[in-house]
């Protein structure tokens, strides 16, 4: 499968253009729930139960084997039904530990909240993570700002997923700077990370500090809310699955953006809202 990229992109002169998207690993037919990996979800608290679904139903539409969510107890029956085929974890420390080094992939953040308990909880999870870990939505904002050097404190490989204003955040900079330079934006993001960063928004840029892919698919109709709380879940099970978090992250959101297009032919922009993805994803990925 073939993407097209971005020629000229300002900054990346020194990077390795990628243009080829990678291949899904294939499913052996002897396979089972345990071979597709399980991915963990560390996101939610009230009020944003939404960010949790939509993150766990696009890891299970995207070919995890196994998802499992670490939510406020609050939320475990609202997750039960809108999710039947996850399990749920309460959020406690030592829960989100264990489930962490036992997952074989990890997306922290959406609906997470910013409060000093949601930190704790993020920094257990990066401490304990042992396989590639989405930091996402609010985790981005609990490392704002990104320390000059040394990069990020984690066991594991980590994948960044912010949008501009996230991303103005962890550079302490204007979200207008980043938008100016995305390109210049996405590799001090690598630089100060030390991770693969998936710079969201038009023409999505993901880099690893030393290649850099520009995608091309997608619509204004992903502008909606929870369409990054999707990538996240879509991105985890793409990880579990043993992809290379570099081609995951590229082929993540190319599906993404595809799934988008897809509803939108169908819907119209306007009318295309994240709950509508998942299934899309599904279509793209068969």
């Amino acid at each position: 499968m073939t993407a097209r990229a971005g020629s000229g992109a300002k900054g990346t002169s020194a990077w390795r253009l990628v243009r080829r998207l990678p291949s899904l690993p294939a499913r052996p037919r002897d396979g089972h729930k345990g071979t597709f990996g399980t991915v963990l979800v560390v996101a939610g608290q009230p009020g944003m139960a939404g960010a949790a679904i939509l993150a766990a139903l696009a890891a299970l539409r995207s070919g995890a084997g196994l998802v499992r969510v670490v939510v406020p107890r609050s939320l475990q029956p609202v997750l039960a039904v809108a999710v039947p085929c996850a399990t749920s974890l309460v959020r406690t420390m030592a829960n989100a530990r264990r489930a962490a080094a036992l997952a074989d992939a990890v997306v922290v953040g959406p609906g997470l909240g910013t409060e000093p308990a949601s930190r704790r909880v993020l920094a257990a999870v990066l401490a304990a993570a042992t396989r590639p870990v989405v930091v996402d939505a609010d985790a981005l904002n609990l490392l704002a700002p990104l320390p000059q050097r040394g990069g990020v404190r984690a066991a594991a490989p980590l994948v960044l997923t912010p949008h501009p204003g996230e991303a103005a955040r962890l550079l302490g900079a204007a979200t207008a700077d980043v938008q100016r330079d995305r390109a210049a934006a996405l590799r001090e993001l690598c630089r100060r990370s030390g991770a693969v960063v998936v710079l969201k928004g038009a023409g999505t840029l993901v880099g690893d500090g030393a290649r850099w892919f520009q995608n091309r698919t997608g619509n204004p109709g992903l502008g909606t809310g929870g369409s990054g709380d999707v990538l996240a879940g879509l991105l985890g099970a793409l990880l579990a699955q043993r992809m290379a978090p570099f081609d995951a992250a590229c082929l993540a959101v190319h599906v993404h953006g595809a799934a988008g297009d897809r509803v939108a032919e169908r819907l119209g922009e306007r009318g295309l809202i994240a709950s509508d993805l998942p299934l899309a994803i599904a279509e793209e990925l068969r």
